[in-house]
């Protein structure tokens, strides 16, 4: 098989709202297609949840339900594992277990899975070392990969400090401003998260995110919430809270329905982070559209009454 006439397919959900940027040019400048699983809908979710345990967060059924639209439509599924970025700078478990368990769940014949591993902690293997030992995995030369690490790299650097400078212009403008705490892959769903932000606009009020801010800045500031929180991306959360909760006129604490991390952070959140109106908001399978814009529409109220609108 020529490398360009190899397909890689990305499933749309948990670290692709983090990497696809550096997934997509990765590939591209080796030569290789990319094919996105299509957006959430009632039917992935459905697939996801019958092939999870019970227990399974919604964030990981709606993955395993990306992943099976992808089987059979590609040459690989790309399931990374990353596990640190060294000591204190640790992922989410289901990011160092996801490999293992997608080629448990799909351990039929004919779908090839593709992994890198990132653990700096314990084998010493950073972001650069891991993709470029996926690209000899697929047959490229050491000098071709390392030549698409650094553009992709860059890329998604930049596209991240575009979205970034985005948000910091909304901080400026007049009207009703809530920040929204949550993890990218809840906040971007369109099955998720974005019925939020999207009810929010509907509304007249500006959301924001706490995830959307120099990423060295807020694992800095992330400190004055929380000196031992351990998670690279809950802590990135956390020192946004802290760059913008004087800036905002409410939280969302959103998470999927049921996260450990996020379950501790929020917590953490609410009893650190005094005067300003926050609302927790747990989605879960069972969360109707209806239910949750009643609880948005009564956050919004309480709000207008603190500051004397209502």
């Amino acid at each position: 098989m020529e490398k360009q006439d190899i397909k890689i397919g990305l499933p749309r959900a948990l670290l692709y709202y983090r990497y696809r940027v550096l997934w997509r040019v990765f590939f591209q400048e080796l030569g290789m297609e990319t094919v996105v699983s299509p957006p959430t809908d009632r039917d992935i979710l459905e697939r996801g949840t019958a092939l999870a345990i019970d227990e399974a967060c919604l964030s990981l059924k709606i993955y395993l339900g990306h992943v099976a639209a992808l089987a059979g439509q590609c040459d690989y599924i790309l399931v990374p594992r990353v596990s640190n970025f060294g000591r204190h700078r640790s992922m989410c478990t289901r990011f160092e277990s996801t490999p293992d368990l997608v080629r448990s769940v799909f351990r039929g014949p004919g779908q090839k899975f593709l992994s890198y591993e990132v653990d700096e902690e314990m084998k010493k293997k950073d972001e650069q070392d891991a993709f470029l030992e996926m690209g000899r995995t697929l047959g490229c030369s050491a000098k071709a990969a390392k030549r698409a690490y650094k553009t992709a790299k860059r890329a998604e650097l930049a596209h991240h400090k575009e979205r970034v400078q985005r948000y910091e212009q909304q901080y400026k403008k007049e009207g009703m401003k809530v920040l929204i705490a949550a993890h990218s892959y809840v906040a971007e769903d369109p099955f998720m998260g974005r019925t939020v932000s999207d009810y929010l606009k509907r509304v007249g009020v500006i959301p924001l995110r706490a995830d959307m801010v120099d990423r060295e800045a807020a694992l800095k500031r992330s400190r004055e919430l929380s000196p031992t929180c351990k998670w690279e991306v809950s802590r990135e959360i956390l020192g946004g809270v802290a760059m913008h909760k004087n800036d905002v006129d409410g939280i969302i604490l959103l998470s999927a329905f049921p996260c450990g991390p996020d379950a501790m952070v929020n917590e953490l959140i609410a009893r650190r982070v005094k005067g300003v109106p926050m609302l927790n908001l747990v989605l879960d399978s069972q969360s109707g559209t209806a239910g949750v814009e009643t609880r948005l529409e009564s956050f919004i109220d309480i709000i207008r009454f603190k500051e004397g609108k209502l």
